[in-house]
C-alpha cells in the first residue's frame, strides 16, 4: 500500500514520492504541507463482509488495518490489535452495555420504517471516542520506535478529548514525550483535569492564550519547519496523522455489521464533527465499499462544515468569531482533515488542492458552488459521496439531553446530543441511522447539571478528578517561543 500527499504535484514524477505506512506513521504532515492518503483505496468484498460478521473487534481491526499497513508483518499487526482492543482497556461501558463488544450498538427510536441507533465509542480510558484510535497509535508508535531504536516528541493540539486520549495512550511509553497544546480555560473542568492532573515526566501540557485554531496553527507551523521537525524528532497524534484516521475506519464496519443482516442493506451515520477526522474515516470506509448511504456531519454553533455542505462555500472564521460552546470539542473553524475530502472532490488533483488551501490561508476560504466568481463548481459532486449536514445550538443540546434521558434512561454528552438532534432531521425509511457517540456525559457535567438538574454518573476512578493537583504552563500563541520550550525540554 502506497501513500501520497494531498498536495503532491500532478506530474509523473509525483508517483516516485509515494511512501508506505511505516514511513508516514510517525510524521503527520507530508513535507509539502499536505496530508497523506492511500494512492488508491483497498476494496472490501461481500465475502469478506460476511466473514467479518463473526469476528471480535480486535480481529476485525486486524483485517481492516492489514489492508493499509502492508509493510508491517501480519503476526506483529495481529498482536498489536489484540493488545489494544481488550475488555480490560475498554472497561468503562454503561452497566447495560456489553463491554466485550467494545463498541456496542443500541436502538434508541424505531417506527414508521425508520430506526435511530447509538454506537457507544466512549468506553476507553478517557471516556471519549478518541481512545478508539489513540490506544492503537500508542502501541504502534512504541512498536516502530523499538524497531528503529529511536525516540519521538509528539506535538499536538486539542480542543478537549484528543489531548487526554493521547496522553493516557502515551504515558510511560518508552522513547516518547508528549507536548500538548489546548486553549486556555476553554475546555470543561473534567477535560482540563484529565490532562493537567497527569504528573508523568514525559507529559507536557501547554495552555495557549487563544482558541483551538490558534493551537492547531502552531502545530502546523512547527511541522512545516522541516529542519526543526527533523532535529527534534517531532511527530503528531492529531487526526492529521493517517494511522489515527484509519484506526477509526474500523468502528464504521463494526456498526454496519451489527446493524444489518445482509450486505444488500445500507446504513447511514451521523457524526458530531469538528476537525473532520471522524467523519473522514466514514468516507474512507464508504470508498472501500462499505454500504453507507449518507454521512451526516453534525456541527454546533461553529458551523463552517455545515455551511459548506449546504452551499459549497468553505469560510473559516477568525479567532474572534469562533464561539465558545457547551460542546467545546467542536469549537473549531478550520477543520484539518477537510483537505482529505476536498482532494477527492477535485479529482485527486494535488495542484488544485494546494491552491485552494493556500486561498484558505490568504483569503479565509474558497467557493466551489459554481456561481459567478466562484473558485469552481465541484460542489455538485458532493452528493456522489453521500454527505449531508446540520447544526445544533445550546438550547437544542439541552432539549436533546432531556429527551434522551426521559425516553430511554440514557444520559448523553453534549456532542452526542448535537449528533442525535441532527440525525433526527435525516432519518429515512428502510435505512438505519447510526449516531456515533462522542464521550461519556461525565466529561461535560456543567451542561448535564443545567439540563437535568443532577450530576452525570462517573465511572469508578474519576469521582474527584478536578481536585487533583495540576501541572501545566500557560503560553502565548508564539511559534518561536514554543520551539524554544520544546527544545529546552527535549535536550535535543
Amino acid at each position: 500500500m502506497q501513500y501520497v500527499s494531498t498536495r503532491a504535484a500532478s506530474s509523473p514524477a509525483a508517483s516516485s514520492n509515494s511512501q508506505q505506512f511505516s514511513d508516514i506513521l510517525l510524521g503527520g504532515l507530508a513535507t509539502d504541507g499536505g496530508l497523506f492518503l492511500p494512492a488508491e483505496y483497498p476494496q472490501v468484498t461481500g465475502a469478506e463482509l460476511d466473514a467479518w460478521r463473526k469476528l471480535s473487534y480486535a480481529e476485525l481491526a486486524f483485517e481492516i488495518l492489514r489492508k493499509f499497513a502492508t509493510d508491517i508483518p501480519e503476526a506483529d499487526l495481529r498482536a498489536l490489535t489484540a493488545k489494544t482492543y481488550t475488555q480490560e482497556v475498554y472497561r468503562n461501558a454503561r452497566p447495560d452495555d456489553d463491554a466485550a463488544r467494545i463498541t456496542p450498538l443500541r436502538v434508541l427510536e424505531e417506527g414508521n420504517g425508520t430506526k435511530l441507533m447509538l454506537q457507544a465509542l466512549s468506553n476507553g480510558p478517557t471516556l471519549a471516542f478518541k481512545d478508539m484510535a489513540m490506544q492503537l497509535l500508542g502501541n504502534l508508535f512504541e512498536y516502530a520506535l523499538a524497531k528503529q531504536k529511536a525516540e519521538l516528541n509528539i506535538f499536538g493540539a486539542t480542543s478537549g478529548d484528543t489531548g487526554s486520549a493521547a496522553e493516557y495512550a502515551m504515558r510511560g511509553k518508552q522513547g516518547i514525550r508528549v507536548f500538548m497544546l489546548s486553549p486556555h480555560e476553554k475546555m470543561s473542568a473534567f477535560q482540563t483535569a484529565q490532562m493537567f492532573s497527569l504528573q508523568d515526566p514525559n507529559i507536557y501540557n501547554i495552555a495557549i492564550e487563544g482558541v483551538f485554531d490558534d493551537a492547531q496553527d502552531m502545530v502546523k507551523a512547527v511541522s512545516n519547519d522541516l529542519d526543526f521537525k527533523a532535529r527534534h524528532k517531532i511527530g503528531t497524534v492529531n487526526s492529521i496523522n493517517w494511522a489515527r484516521v484509519v484506526a477509526q475506519v474500523v468502528y464504521y464496519f463494526r456498526g454496519y455489521l451489527e446493524a444489518t443482516t445482509s450486505n444488500d442493506q445500507k446504513v447511514s451515520f451521523t457524526v458530531p464533527s469538528g476537525n473532520f477526522g471522524n467523519i473522514c474515516a466514514g468516507h474512507i470506509a464508504r470508498m472501500m465499499g462499505l454500504p453507507i448511504d449518507k454521512l451526516v456531519a453534525a456541527t454546533n454553533e461553529n458551523d463552517v462544515l455545515d455551511e459548506f455542505f449546504r452551499t459549497g462555500v468553505y469560510r473559516v472564521r477568525k479567532s474572534s468569531e469562533t464561539y465558545h460552546t457547551s460542546s467545546p470539542s467542536m469549537d473549531i473553524s478550520k477543520a484539518s482533515n477537510f483537505e482529505r475530502f476536498v482532494y477527492e472532490l477535485v479529482g485527486r488533483d494535488g495542484d488544485r488542492t494546494r491552491a485552494l488551501f493556500h486561498k484558505v490561508e490568504t483569503h479565509g476560504g474558497f467557493d466551489l458552488s459554481g456561481k459567478p466568481g466562484s473558485d469552481g463548481d465541484e460542489f455538485k459532486l458532493v452528493a456522489k459521496y453521500g454527505f449531508k449536514s446540520g447544526k445544533s445550538t445550546h438550547d437544542d443540546r439541552l432539549d436533546t439531553i432531556r429527551d434522551v434521558a426521559d425516553d430511554y434512561g440514557i444520559v448523553i454528552d453534549t456532542h452526542t446530543a448535537d449528533g442525535i438532534k441532527v440525525a433526527r432531521e435525516h432519518l429515512q425509511p428502510g435505512v438505519p441511522m447510526i449516531v456515533l457517540e462522542t464521550a461519556l456525559a461525565a466529561k461535560f457535567n456543567e451542561t448535564i447539571l443545567d439540563a437535568l438538574g443532577e450530576d452525570a454518573e462517573r465511572p469508578q476512578g474519576f469521582e474527584n478528578i478536578e481536585d487533583l493537583p495540576q501541572k501545566f504552563v500557560v503560553m502565548k500563541a508564539d511559534v518561536e517561543a514554543m520551539k524554544a520550550y520544546i527544545a529546552a525540554n527535549t535536550g535535543l
